[in-house]
């Protein structure tokens, strides 16, 4: 009687073994399905697969730029923002521009060349030392500097404005005491130039050219006589 029921014991459980593991490989088969790439294109729409998310973006950001609805005064404002160190800073008391200030102006001119077409302002900035009227005169000195070194490396005057000192009430580091990084100027775009309100009246895709082309161009690092001597 014993023997009877350990038999049938096992063949239940043998039973139910069997439905696990079936069901445990449908659902492995199932999982591997859903990220087959074979089975979700069949069972998807045509060209999903394809499509990660972007495709027409392209047509969308030219139809905004040719009705005017993507304003590209805060787009390349952006980009100056995220692409060109835009803030200096200054010594105590100074609008003086040291070596670190003047390589990021360079670095600024070397952006704005790109974009003959966008105008430039430069906002002027202190710490909280001093009085409020001294230091407004203090951060257009310091603006005027800016401007003054970037028409010195040929951008020209008139795309470039120093005509806002925001003095001490707009501190980055809030403090009473002299902090170098409130003393500071800001560039930023400010609009294009002449009366275009988008680039050259939606041509927007001819900077992108030209940009773009000049990115491809290799600089060399010989000097003129290592050059003169490879074409030779």
């Amino acid at each position: 009687m014993d023997m009877y029921w350990t038999k049938l014991m096992k063949s239940v459980m043998a039973k139910k073994m069997r439905t696990l593991g079936a069901g445990a490989g449908l659902v492995a088969l199932m999982g591997c399905a859903a990220t087959d790439p074979v089975y979700t294109q069949f069972y998807q729409e045509s060209g999903a697969i394809v499509d990660t998310g972007t495709f027409g973006n392209a047509t969308l950001n030219n139809r905004l730029i040719q009705t005017g609805e993507k304003d590209y005064t805060i787009d390349l404002a952006r980009r100056f923002a995220a692409e060109v160190p835009s803030t200096v800073t200054f010594a105590f008391n100074s609008a003086q521009l040291d070596a670190n200030a003047q390589a990021t102006l360079r670095h600024q001119a070397d952006w704005i060349r790109q974009f003959p077409e966008v105008r430039f302002k430069v906002f002027g900035h202190t710490d909280k030392v001093g009085s409020a009227a001294y230091n407004r005169r203090l951060g257009k000195r310091r603006a005027n500097a800016v401007v003054a070194y970037l028409t010195s490396l040929g951008i020209s005057r008139s795309r470039l404005q120093a005509v806002v000192s925001f003095g001490e009430t707009q501190p980055l580091i809030l403090t009473d005491n002299r902090e170098r990084r409130n003393r500071r100027t800001v560039t930023e775009v400010s609009g294009f130039v002449g009366r275009n309100p988008t680039v050259l009246d939606g041509k927007y895709a001819a900077i992108v050219n030209r940009e773009y082309v000049a990115s491809a161009t290799y600089r060399t690092t010989l000097s003129q006589t290592e050059l003169g001597q490879a074409t030779q």
